[in-house]
């Protein structure tokens, strides 16, 4: 269902319309004063994360790790460790190898930069 935005003339504000398909014609009204001189403008969209930008852009504040954290190779996969601990869960063997050799520098296929 497409969105399509648009300012009004008249009192300056944008609305928002929606409509069933792309094809379908669109006749805008603003949503705040009724006017009919409206412009179409260009829609703000989302954008889907990488995992690159999702770790670059970790949180910070109370409970987040400090800066550089996960820089130290001592602190890869210390999450996954502890959320085995705390769901009382034995990690299996070959996710601690894993860990361990990250650690060493050696990271997994398909991690490689």
């Amino acid at each position: 269902m497409p969105i399509y935005e648009y300012r009004c003339h008249s009192c300056g504000k944008v609305s928002s319309v929606f409509t069933r398909a792309i094809s379908a014609p669109v006749e805008p009204e603003c949503g705040h004063c009724r006017g009919r001189d409206l412009q179409r403008r260009m829609s703000s969209f989302a954008m889907g994360k990488t995992v690159q930008s999702v770790h670059h852009d970790y949180p910070t504040g109370p409970g987040a790790p400090p800066p550089g954290y996960y820089s130290d190779p001592r602190n890869i996969g210390r999450y996954v460790e502890e959320s085995f601990a705390q769901h009382g869960l034995e990690m299996p063997e070959s996710v601690r190898q894993t860990i361990a050799a990250a650690r060493e520098g050696d990271l997994p296929k398909g991690q490689e930069e």
